[in-house]
């Protein structure tokens, strides 16, 4: 489907917005801060995207994160404000918990959101939670952020170092795996660190997913992901969400906003050739991450896409990156329908 920019919809791999809202109607609203509201979103040609669920630490991002129960009472109340979002917008917004449904809304013009939670801190080891929090509209989780919790071990943020960063899953990440699978559900493996990211490809049967990550060739961050990485993920037929955060970006890996949009633009090019782009998508990590001031918010998608354009993608290809490839992986992912 086209937008009246003559590009493609784009769905949007992975947001941070529910972290800086008190109430999920206030992203219907144009906000004065931050990336992320419905207005800007349909302003840069956005026809949905995967809405993370963070917990930072006990005093900070980077401290130890609350205990499980406490995680999964902040995890629920997260959940109620996309709830409450849904419920406010009268239509224009469905939470999609099924791939007919996502593909209906991007076939009617109704903004298309799925839930992520990103560091699986809520859920507990016998995996109870996980099985709750599915049959709630759960579709998405990424067992680690950038710190070790009971199922494996993130990637800290590093630059001039590679992602093997020391152990990978626990056990109760290992089972953590399985059951993602058997219920169809996205495993993240951004924020995972190698070794972890290695178990995942070889316990799974899914397509191995990278929400919001990029190449370590270019930018030498443990955060971003080795040619063998990309390689893996692309063999699996699965994708790889390129992260607007301008630290993944830029060779000097600083997190400056003044970063051409070129800068993002070659990351995308390195992904296509590398994986093909059948296995290249968009994850702007909006309002959980410093990105370009040529891009500014979700309405710069639509400066974004201009520049795709202007390096040679044709019609098709800005498809495939804009939403065809995130579908289609959720389709192959979400074997398992709506509960």
């Amino acid at each position: 489907m086209m937008v009246m920019s003559g590009y493609p919809l784009i769905f949007d791999g992975h947001n941070d917005a529910l972290s800086r809202v008190k109430r999920g109607e206030q992203l219907l609203e144009r906000r004065s801060t931050g990336h992320l509201d419905l207005p800007r979103a349909l302003e840069g040609g956005m026809g949905g995207g995967i809405f993370a669920m963070f917990l930072e630490g006990s005093a900070g991002v980077f401290d130890p994160p609350v205990g499980q129960a406490l995680a999964l009472q902040r995890m629920v109340a997260m959940m109620a404000r996309l709830e409450g979002c849904e419920a406010a917008a009268q239509g224009r917004v469905k939470i999609a918990r099924d791939f007919n449904a996502l593909q209906q809304c991007f076939q009617q013009d109704v903004f298309a959101a799925v839930m992520h939670i990103e560091g699986a801190e809520a859920i507990d080891e016998d995996l109870a939670a996980l099985d709750v929090l599915y049959r709630a509209g759960l579709r998405s989780l990424g067992p680690v952020w950038s710190r070790p919790n009971a199922f494996g071990h993130g990637t800290p943020f590093r630059f001039d170092h590679s992602p093997d960063t020391g152990p990978g899953l626990t056990d109760a990440g290992k089972r953590l795996v399985r059951r993602c699978n058997e219920l169809g559900m996205i495993i993240d493996l951004s924020h995972l660190n190698q070794r972890g990211f290695d178990e995942v490809a070889e316990l799974s049967d899914a397509p191995l997913v990278a929400s919001h990550s990029n190449a370590w060739a270019l930018c030498k961050h443990a955060r971003n992901l080795t040619d063998a990485q990309l390689d893996a993920i692309a063999a699996s037929g699965g994708i790889v969400g390129c992260n607007f955060a301008v630290g993944f970006i830029r060779e000097d890996g600083r997190f400056d906003t003044d970063t051409p949009m070129e800068a993002l633009v070659r990351q995308i090019e390195y992904l296509v050739q590398r994986m093909g782009i059948a296995h290249v998508g968009f994850g702007s990590d909006f309002d959980g991450a410093d990105i370009p001031d040529a891009i500014a918010d979700a309405a710069g998608y639509a400066r974004l896409m201009q520049a795709l354009h202007g390096a040679g993608y044709k019609e098709d290809d800005l498809a495939a990156l804009a939403h065809r490839n995130w579908l289609r992986v959720i389709e192959n992912t979400w074997r398992v329908g709506a509960v």
